[in-house]
């Protein structure tokens, strides 16, 4: 039987460092699966390469442990001495391949639990080894049921639910605020990273108009650029906040720009409509201040922080569910998986009784359309030809039961009673089965006219 398996490194074994050796551009993806499927054992293959983990999945030829070759595949790949990586590398094979394979995909085994950008990177993986032809039955078959079990997971718990980093809050406390965000306008103070991901998220989210001020002109141009937005000048700021519905600062001034003082002016002007300010900035950019104004719901970093960890124990506990069902899916899967092995043996099993009953079904007609049959005659060419198709069907297994050692003879029995569903009858209660006859019954051409 082909076996699954799996060949990584994650942020659970290495720093990004480590991790970044073994990783794969866009543009590399296609060769280097061609080259798994066409230099080593591997019958299917699928990879995946992200910020947070670098893994191979695939199915090994019938015989073949193919997780030794995969890895130093990828350490050639990359140019990377095999023994370097070694300790970081990790390989799943079988039952515990099928595990790894739904918990990444269900994002258990996420840097952040619940995350949903994983499943998407997954999909895409999956596309590009269809597209490429490295994947096949055994693959296809655990992927489409890992995504499967991914939905139940996020359908059946609250694994994903609240923001789990300072961005993704942002957005929840500000439709907290407005309820919804269509057409809110955002103003960014600051060119920081952490501001221009959490506008980045508004405007994802509905906010229509987001501009950036910043007392380097250069700067708030570019990130404009960069979140598709507007620049406007530092000396605009107080104009620029009687407008805005939601504020983002992250200056690293050393004193606070977002004063009480500032801040009856903006209220005012804006007529005490709602407005949010989001200061994810250390020292502070505002005042406490001013979320004592009407009209003003002020955040700093440690209020979005305590959201975040709340939010991220509320997973861990939806993990536990997440964790039962994947281990249940899973030993649905691996039966699946393990009936494959006998699916030739039933194929032969059910061509041979195909050919059997043909062959003198196709006798029986001859018969039939050669001469003209009474309505006995013809019920007679019939049992006869059930009489022969059956003892051809049970000659070889009889022969097995007779020829057999009596240890042998009942182990085979209670097989066949098990495979059949029969119920054995003693010896004085049986009658002689038409097989045990001295005489062969008569083929359908020896039937009287």
């Amino acid at each position: 039987m082909s076996e699954l398996f799996v060949v990584g490194i994650s942020w659970r074994t290495a720093v990004v460092a480590v991790r970044e050796k073994l990783a794969f551009r866009e543009e590399e993806l296609p060769a280097t699966l061609r080259g798994l499927v066409g230099k080593l054992p591997v019958a299917e293959a699928l990879l995946i390469s992200t910020c947070n983990r670098v893994e191979v999945y695939g199915v090994a030829k019938p015989g073949h442990d193919a997780t030794g070759e995969v890895r130093r595949y990828l350490a050639e790949q990359r140019g990377v001495a095999a023994k370097d990586v070694a300790d970081v590398l990790y390989d799943y094979r079988g039952d515990q391949a099928i595990r790894h394979v739904f918990r990444v995909a269900s994002a258990l085994d996420s840097l952040v639990v619940g995350e949903a950008q994983i499943l998407g990177q997954l999909k895409d993986a999956y596309s590009l080894a269809g597209t490429n032809g490295t994947s096949g039955p055994v693959l296809g078959r655990a992927l489409e049921r890992a995504f499967s079990v991914a939905k139940r997971v996020r359908t059946e718990t609250a694994i994903a639910r609240g923001a789990a980093n300072i961005s993704s809050v942002a957005v929840e406390l500000a439709s907290r605020v407005f309820g919804d965000l269509g057409g809110k306008s955002v103003l960014v103070v600051g060119a920081g990273k952490m501001s221009s991901l959490a506008a980045r998220h508004l405007y994802a989210s509905g906010a229509q108009r987001i501009v950036v001020t910043n007392r380097s002109p250069e700067k708030a141009e570019a990130l404009a650029e960069e979140i598709d937005g507007v620049a406007r000048p530092w000396a605009e700021l107080e104009a620029l906040l009687a407008q805005a519905d939601v504020v983002i600062s992250s200056t690293g001034a050393r004193e606070p720009i977002l004063t009480k003082k500032l801040f009856k002016g903006v209220t005012k002007a804006r007529r005490y409509r709602p407005m949010m300010i989001i200061d994810i900035a250390v020292p502070r950019d505002a005042e406490p201040a001013i979320g004592q104004l009407e009209g003003v719901f002020l955040f700093n970093i440690d209020d979005l922080e305590r959201v975040v960890s709340s939010n991220l124990a509320e997973r861990a506990k939806a993990a536990e569910h997440a964790g039962r069902i994947v281990e249940h899916e899973a030993g649905q899967f691996e039966q699946w998986l393990r009936s494959q092995a006998v699916v030739p043996t039933i194929r032969a099993l059910r061509d041979r009784f195909t050919t059997v009953a043909e062959t003198e079904v196709t006798k029986a007609l001859d018969q039939l359309t050669r001469k003209e049959h009474s309505p006995a005659q013809q019920r007679e060419l019939l049992q006869r030809v059930v009489q022969l198709v059956t003892n051809k069907l049970l000659h070889a297994p009889t022969a097995a039961l007779r020829e057999a050692s009596p240890e042998d003879a009942a182990r085979r029995a209670q097989v066949l009673c098990e495979l059949f569903g029969l119920e054995p009858v003693t010896e004085r209660d049986s009658q002689p089965p038409a097989i045990e006859s001295a005489t062969e019954p008569k083929r359908p051409d020896e039937v009287s006219s």
